[in-house]
């Protein structure tokens, strides 16, 4: 199949459109973030920068960190800026740009998200490492793909839309993270389990100011789930979309975030910059 230019969207240079990116630019183990000042404090402990870009939010870094080849990130928020970005990372090392062309040989990257997130559980403290093992999204990407999902994230999506009893017009998909990279993250300082991706800040997490809620008791619901021990963790807004993309274009991913917000306890990280640094050191050993 050949791309017309109006699908496989480049700029003037030949490079995908919104990330400003050649092949060449591009590591095989990439970082997300959606912050883009959090990309230079993860390329700060690179020991060499080989490329730097930036077009709008996408900002992009890649470098060497104790011999691995990194490329750190930025998607800005939401799960429609990781539609653009996972897309065309994955057309930077699968689609011949030239011929327009998909390649013959496919290539598998490492997409780890690294981001802040709320946490629903009680007991766990701020400040915490919450490992996403599988996502709930309450966006719509994964709508548009004509791509099916397992029987068993079929059967947990069932579970957990039961158990909330949400609104017949919010239309929720499960999708599991790559098992070998929640392998490599995990340890004794992560809280593992299930993240919910909201499509927003506000209403989408149970958060009410001048506007009335079609949900009841969002975040209470969500924190009660437990099936088999499996319980949903914490709220953020882009790793559905990145594990369902990433999954279905041949690629890993997981997300891993600092927690940042304690719903349940009402409580709010007063300042976490020296937290961040730590997780952002401690990815980059495991990777």
């Amino acid at each position: 199949m050949k791309y017309p230019s109006s699908e496989l969207v480049l700029n003037a240079q030949g490079q995908v459109y919104h990330l400003g990116l050649a092949p060449k630019h591009l590591a095989k183990n990439i970082i997300l973030v959606g912050d883009q000042d959090r990309v230079e404090l993860i390329s700060k402990f690179f020991d060499k920068i080989d490329h730097i870009a930036q077009h709008r939010e996408f900002t992009t870094h890649t470098g060497w960190y104790k011999g691995k080849h990194i490329t750190a990130m930025s998607t800005g928020i939401g799960t429609d800026n990781l539609d653009i970005t996972i897309n065309e990372i994955d057309a930077l090392v699968n689609i011949d740009l030239e011929a327009r062309e998909d390649k013959k040989e496919l290539t598998s990257l490492n997409l780890i998200r690294i981001g802040t997130c709320g946490i629903l559980q009680p007991e766990i403290p701020v400040h915490s490492y919450i490992l996403s093992a599988h996502a709930y999204g309450l966006d719509n990407i994964a709508h548009f793909y004509d791509v099916d999902f397992s029987n068993e994230e079929k059967d947990m999506n069932a579970k957990i839309d039961t158990f909330l009893g949400l609104p017949e017009k919010i239309k929720p998909y499960f999708i599991s993270a790559d098992e070998s990279l929640v392998n490599k993250l995990r340890s004794e300082k992560t809280f593992e389990g299930i993240t919910v991706t909201s499509s927003g800040f506000y209403a989408p997490q149970g958060r009410k100011l001048r506007l009335n809620l079609s949900t009841t008791d969002l975040n209470e619901k969500l924190g009660e789930f437990n099936h088999n021990g499996l319980k949903v963790n914490n709220f953020e807004m882009e790793s559905s979309a990145l594990f369902f993309l990433g999954k279905s274009l041949g690629h890993k991913a997981t997300t891993i975030c600092l927690g940042i917000a304690n719903r349940p306890n009402q409580e709010f990280s007063k300042g976490y910059g020296k937290e961040m640094n730590e997780l952002i050191e401690y990815v980059l050993e495991r990777i």
